[in-house]
This record gives C-alpha cells, sequence and structure tokens, in this order.
C-alpha cells in the first residue's frame, strides 16, 4: 500500500501546488544537482531508474512546457543533454518546501524518534540492496534441477 500510495499522495500534491507531477520534480531535483544543471540522456534515466526511451519522452513533455531544454553534446552527433531551464528550476525551488513538508508529515507524524533512526537503519539497508540484484537473485529459491531442465530446453531450441 505505501509503495503505490506515498507517491500518489505527492504527486497530487505537487499538481495541485505547482503544476509538476512527482515525475517532473524529480527529473528536476536531478537536474538541479548536478553540474550545470545538465546531464546526459542516459545519465538521468540511470539516475531516475527509468529505461532510457521513458525519459526521453518525458524529457520531450516537460520541453514543450518549457521547464528543460535539449542541446547537443559537442563531438557526438547522437548525444544530448538535458538541461533545466531557468523556468523549471524556479518552479522546482518553489514546490520544494510544500513538498518536503508533505514528506515529513505522511513519513513521521506521530513516529517515537526511535521508530525514525531504525526506520533510517532500515531503509540504508534496502537502498544498498536496490539496482544492485544480480537476475540470480531475482527469484527466493533455486532448483538445480529446474535449472537444469531449462538449460535442456533452451539448448534444444
Amino acid at each position: 500500500m505505501v509503495m503505490s500510495q506515498l507517491p500518489s499522495d505527492l504527486n497530487r500534491q505537487l499538481q495541485a501546488d505547482a503544476g509538476l507531477s512527482f515525475q517532473d520534480f524529480d527529473v528536476l531535483v536531478h537536474l538541479r544537482e548536478s553540474k550545470g544543471n545538465r546531464l546526459r540522456i542516459g545519465e538521468l534515466a540511470e539516475a531516475l531508474g527509468w529505461e532510457r526511451s521513458r525519459t526521453s519522452h518525458h524529457v520531450a513533455r516537460m520541453g514543450a512546457r518549457g521547464l528543460v531544454c535539449r542541446e547537443r553534446v559537442d563531438g557526438d552527433g547522437r548525444g544530448a543533454w538535458v538541461i533545466a531551464t531557468d523556468r523549471g528550476l524556479t518552479e522546482q525551488e518553489a514546490a520544494a518546501a510544500a513538498h518536503v513538508e508533505l514528506v515529513r508529515r505522511l513519513l513521521f507524524t506521530d513516529m517515537p524518534e526511535e521508530q525514525i533512526h531504525e526506520l533510517g537503519d532500515t531503509l540504508a539497508v534496502i537502498t544498498r540492496n536496490l539496482g544492485f540484484t544480480p537476475r540470480e537473485m531475482w527469484h527466493v529459491e533455486s532448483n538445480d534441477e529446474n535449472d537444469k531442465a531449462q538449460e535442456d530446453e533452451s539448448g534444444k531450441q
């Protein structure tokens, strides 16, 4: 429930207060935190944990609204920078205070101090694991007989 409801609540607040989606805000935060407020499209996709095509489409929509622009990378005919515009940075900054306040209220209201520290420790462990899970760890149990049968099947094709 938390995995779906939290982003939904954050998105609704950002839309209502600033006209930004949660994804717009995330893109602008990553650009703001980068040198020159710019990242290559692949770097941005990696930072967001998105597919490159999703990132490219989202950036195009943001560009149409004047929040970001694209600029060719010198010496790389296919490469492009995604750059936060002054408008995008202004809108992200204006939305930040209310966004942070909502995050604090949703996550920490009525939570005792010791639970906040425990949550921090737990999230640190989860964060270390996210994005670094090798394919063989996607399935909790590995059955050698099933693995061998799958190898035999793939060899027949």
